[in-house]
């Protein structure tokens, strides 16, 4: 059994891209456990509070260790990664023991899914490529995907994943158990 640890940019209950990763799990195999981060107690990323570790910090790292990979679905906020999404990454980024190199996202695989308004969340995308890429996470090798979102999508809290998107999600999930050996 494979563990991924799906991880929404958005702390909402009806999120878009909580929907997206919905549906991705519905792609995935038995053999792979899903379950989502809940990061909704972490405090803002403050070296003066860092060590002892806060418990809900140690709670969320221990999450990310034991999963075999992670996925993030987030939208896009102001051009950017929303705040919580990268007060997250920013905690998981930080190393485990005071003056070590080590953190719970170094080698982990990672892939990352956006949906946004019109712009596909390009601006969240290309944040995330950068950050995930600096923290040293094994970013998976793909076209990371975004979608887009109408106002239908909007309005009725309902995401409506066109065929291409679904393809799109499908080849991520391929690319993901490729990846864990399945």
């Amino acid at each position: 059994m494979k563990n991924v640890l799906f991880v929404c940019g958005s702390l909402r209950k009806r999120s878009l891209n909580r929907q997206a990763g919905e549906y991705v799990r519905g792609l995935l195999p038995d053999a792979v456990c899903v379950d989502w981060l809940d990061y909704t107690d972490l405090p803002f990323m403050n070296q003066d509070v860092e060590f002892p570790t806060p418990a809900p910090v140690q709670r969320v790292r221990d999450a990310v260790a034991g999963a075999d990979a992670l996925w993030v679905f987030s939208p896009e906020y102001n051009h950017g990664i929303p705040g919580v999404l990268k007060n997250c990454l920013d905690w998981l980024s930080r190393p485990v023991v005071p003056g070590a190199n080590e953190t719970v996202l170094k080698g982990k695989p990672v892939l990352y899914s956006c949906a946004g308004g019109g712009s596909k969340a390009r601006f969240c995308a290309a944040a995330l490529a950068e950050v995930l890429s600096f923290v040293q996470a094994d970013v998976a090798e793909t076209v990371h995907v975004q979608v887009a979102l109408d106002r239908h999508d909007f309005t009725t809290d309902e995401l409506e994943l066109s065929s291409e998107e679904k393809a799109a999600l499908a080849m991520q999930a391929q690319l993901l158990l490729a990846k864990l050996g399945l």
